[in-house]
Parts: C-alpha cells; sequence; structure tokens
C-alpha cells in the first residue's frame, strides 16, 4: 500500500500570502528581516524540502513492492525446496527434518474432547 503523500498547511498558506505581498504596489517595509526575497527563498527551499521527501516515499514503495515480489519468489523456492525433499528422502526421515520439516513420526495425532456429543441438560 503506497504511503501518503505529505502535504503542508504552512507551505500553501506561505504561497498565498506571498502571492499576496507581491501584488501591492508598493513593496511593504517590514525592516531588515522581514524582506520578500527572503520569504520567497524559504517558501521555495520548503517546497524543494517537501517535494525530495515526497519522491523519496514513492522511491521507498516502489522499493518495498520490489521487495516483496522478491520474498514471494523465495518463499515459493522454499515450500519447492521441503516439498522436493519429502518427495526424495520420505516424509519421515532425517534429511526431512534437516531441511526444516516435521518427521511424520513426530506429529501429534489429533485427540478428541471428552464429552458426550449432546448438550448438557440445564441445572433445576
Amino acid at each position: 500500500m503506497a504511503r501518503l503523500k505529505k502535504r503542508s498547511a504552512v507551505l500553501e498558506t506561505a504561497r498565498q500570502r506571498l502571492a499576496s505581498l507581491k501584488s501591492f504596489k508598493t513593496p511593504p517595509d517590514f525592516g531588515p528581516n522581514l524582506t520578500i526575497p527572503g520569504y520567497e527563498a524559504k517558501e521555495k527551499s520548503v517546497g524543494d524540502i517537501l517535494d525530495a521527501y515526497n519522491q523519496s516515499l514513492a522511491a521507498s514503495d516502489q522499493l518495498q513492492n520490489e521487495f516483496l515480489a522478491a520474498e514471494a519468489e523465495l518463499n515459493e523456492l522454499n515450500r519447492r525446496f521441503l516439498s522436493a525433499g519429502e518427495a526424495h528422502y520420505g516424509p519421515d526421515s532425517s534429511e526431512y527434518e534437516m531441511l526444516g520439516g516435521t518427521r511424520k513420526s513426530e506429529r501429534k495425532r489429533p485427540t478428541r474432547k471428552g464429552g458426550t456429543g449432546g448438550t448438557t441438560p440445564p441445572k433445576p
């Protein structure tokens, strides 16, 4: 399942505010630390970081999909090797057990639970 891409309400607010500031007929003077070019540079920097983050999420999703496909192939090989070992050496062999199987002689036999099989009468 793909990860949700990150969105930034702060970045959207900055973009709207920057667009409004640029629409003023005369640029406002808020002092030496609050300039439109500095605000624009910071907005672009945050936007670039957000884009890079979202691209890395997409790459991570792709890598995860590749891993899951490769893992499924390996799981199929695991199953096939165990089945081949059972067919070649037998289900009760020590070689089959060495491959990770449970020997037939070591399997628990199911036991029936006690009881009459019917419903119990209600207590008076």
